[in-house]
């Protein structure tokens, strides 16, 4: 049978044909040689069968990436890392925030903000140049579930009674925006209504080229649970003391030494942490 007759099943639970460019340009995007990325289309092609799910596809070419470099694999298995993030939504915010932190942005989390009509908890503020940008963030710690119109529409209300009160009261700096981020992406509708209303939607892979995807490789931000040597239990512990970068580890190995491992594992761990945030 023909590569592109094969049926794969998407997370949720959505039939589509294979397509070996979609995998070849993830692959490509882990920073893999052509070689590289030529063997294991090679050996993953090689086992399809009619319905294998896109989970079983993507656990092969990361296993096969992670034995060539494990800071390939880390790459790669980016999409996956940032629901890792959960199961909270308090670590995606921290992300966010230190995504504009790192892009020039002076920010905040978790800030109140008074509205015209009632007060807002506002996931991440970001300042620069005398305008004030409020990020509200949706995550979802499961694959296939999309944003859906509802999002954008409840969180434009905020913003519009933010607005109000905050040109009633003559802030010394402009409200210039309002984001909507998600590590999902976004319905039809809710791209339609967020280009309508104004505000800025920001997804794993919207807009082009400027996608949260786009943004992470382009800036070198991955977070530390793209690490394919820290466990599970020591990427909670970081991230539960509001490390939520690889870089924040070059700058600080502290945190580290408090995970209680070896001096072996902890130079392997800063080696792979240096090759992703600098290749």
């Amino acid at each position: 049978m023909k590569n592109d007759n094969f049926e794969v099943i998407k997370s949720s639970g959505k039939r589509v044909k294979f397509s070996l460019s979609k995998l070849r340009s993830s692959l490509k995007r882990s920073g893999a040689s052509k070689e590289t990325i030529d063997a294991i289309i090679d050996k993953v092609r090689d086992e399809l069968y009619q319905g294998i799910s896109t989970k079983e596809i993507y656990n092969r070419a990361f296993a096969l990436l992670k034995k060539k470099k494990s800071y390939l694999a880390s790459k790669y298995k980016l999409k996956k890392a940032i629901y890792e993030l959960g199961p909270t939504g308090f670590p995606f915010e921290r992300f966010i925030q230190e995504i504009l932190r790192y892009s020039g942005y002076d920010t905040s989390v978790g800030e109140v903000v008074e509205g015209k009509c009632v007060s807002h908890e506002i996931d991440v503020i970001a300042n620069i140049d005398n305008e004030t940008i409020i990020i509200e963030c949706k995550f979802h710690g499961e694959q296939g579930l999309n944003c859906n119109v509802k999002v954008p529409l409840y969180i434009n209300s905020r913003y519009e009674d933010i607005k109000a009160s905050w040109k009633a009261n003559g802030n010394s700096t402009q409200l210039k925006n309002c984001w909507v981020v998600t590590n999902t992406r976004f319905s039809e509708d809710a791209v339609q209504y967020g280009r309508c209303s104004g505000l800025y939607l920001l997804s794993w892979d919207y807009p082009n080229n400027e996608s949260l995807r786009d943004r992470i490789d382009r800036l070198g931000l991955y977070p530390i649970t793209v690490s394919t040597l820290l466990t599970k239990r020591e990427k909670q512990f970081l991230l539960s003391r509001n490390i939520v970068l690889c870089r924040q580890l070059l700058g600080d190995v502290f945190y580290l030494d408090h995970l209680g491992i070896s001096e072996v594992r902890k130079e392997k761990i800063l080696l792979e942490i240096e090759a992703l945030c600098t290749t």
